[in-house]
């Protein structure tokens, strides 16, 4: 196993980033071998005030340099940094992005080659509209999706908008890399999530079906797929294929005669009310741990709900040790041969003389 040197080594990364979209997007290329160093201002990436161990999450294994880049002196800084790097890295408001000099055609006359990467709300070209997660997440249809059919609208439990965000960037980062020229990338939150809507944008618009809410976060065109509640607890079950259908009737012991106008997929969607029903008595009888156990085996997509100190505690591998006393989930991208080195979070400017 190697440590230390993954498919990155050698990528140097400069990012300007606060918070999450950014600093997320250069952390899971740090992750991968890339040299990430964080151009802060005096005070710091806004995240620092939010707590050392939200600043860990999203900064492990970064150098650290204070540039005030509304000053001479910073912009001579960021100048010298960009000549030596591949890319860079920002998620601010677009006014602040150009007042900054932190665009491609600012930074071109000191490094044609370098890639920058710009994560805004709504465009790079658009309005200062302020466009935290939350936000985005309203502007785009995704809350009006979440929630009960007859409750109010609701947002995932993370930030699905900037985590999202982060990956594209991420992504169209490298792609750039790859390409060979410097240029200008950029990444919305709000395309990000609307492109994220994919199948229930497309039957919209092309088939005109205005996506609505079902009970438990049921999935729109399968069925039975969602949570369900047993006779202790919830359980996620995801059943798309009528074999996975047949196998679970006969596991549940539900007679012939209750599911017999339901053996294909087309069926059960078209009389979903009438399948839940038999489902949801069907798993009364037992657990979501039982039923977990009892179906898992055989194929069955079947989850009990966890709570994160649960999921945790069955994923410890999950887990690693990021030095300066953080323990961290480490990065979903396993590379056979390569093992990361996690570093710890670094101290504001700890870098500036390196």
């Amino acid at each position: 196993m190697t440590f230390g040197q993954g498919p990155l080594a050698g990528i140097r990364i400069l990012e300007a980033g606060h918070i999450l979209a950014g600093p997320y997007a250069s952390m899971v290329l740090s992750d991968l071998g890339a040299e990430v160093t964080k151009i802060e201002p005096p005070t710091g990436d806004m995240s620092r005030q939010v707590g050392d161990a939200y600043f860990a999450s999203l900064n492990r294994g970064k150098r650290s340099v204070v540039a005030d880049l509304t000053t001479r002196e910073g912009q001579d800084r960021l100048h010298e940094l960009a000549a030596g790097a591949h890319a860079l890295i920002v998620n601010q408001r677009p006014s602040a992005i150009r007042k900054l000099g932190l665009t491609y055609e600012a930074l071109r006359p000191y490094n044609e080659k370098l890639v920058c990467v710009a994560i805004t709300g709504y465009g790079l070209r658009a309005d200062d509209d302020p466009a935290f997660d939350y936000i985005i997440q309203a502007a785009t249809g995704v809350a009006a999706l979440t929630g009960e059919p007859d409750g109010p609208p609701t947002l995932p439990g993370y930030t699905a908008a900037d985590n999202s965000a982060g990956l594209t960037a991420a992504l169209g980062l490298l792609a750039q890399i790859i390409s060979g020229r410097g240029g200008q990338v950029e990444v919305s939150l709000r395309d990000v999530m609307l492109s994220q809507l994919n199948y229930k944008v497309s039957a919209y618009l092309n088939e005109g079906a205005e996506p609505v809410r079902h009970p438990f976060g049921a999935h729109s065109y399968y069925v039975p797929a969602q949570l369900f509640p047993t006779a202790d607890g919830f359980v996620a079950m995801f059943l798309t294929h009528d074999r996975s259908w047949r196998t679970f009737v006969a596991e549940a012991g539900i007679p012939e005669q209750e599911v017999a106008a339901f053996p294909t997929m087309a069926d059960r969607a078209a009389h979903r009310e009438e399948v839940l029903a038999v489902v949801i008595r069907a798993l009364a009888a037992d657990t979501a741990r039982g039923w977990e156990a009892r179906l898992r085996p055989q194929g069955i997509p079947i989850a009990a709900v966890r709570s994160l100190p649960e999921a945790l505690a069955e994923a410890p591998e999950t887990v690693v040790d990021a030095g300066g006393g953080f323990r961290l989930i480490g990065s979903p991208i396993r590379i056979a041969g390569y093992e990361p080195v996690y570093g710890p979070p670094p101290a504001l400017g700890e870098h500036g003389a390196a």
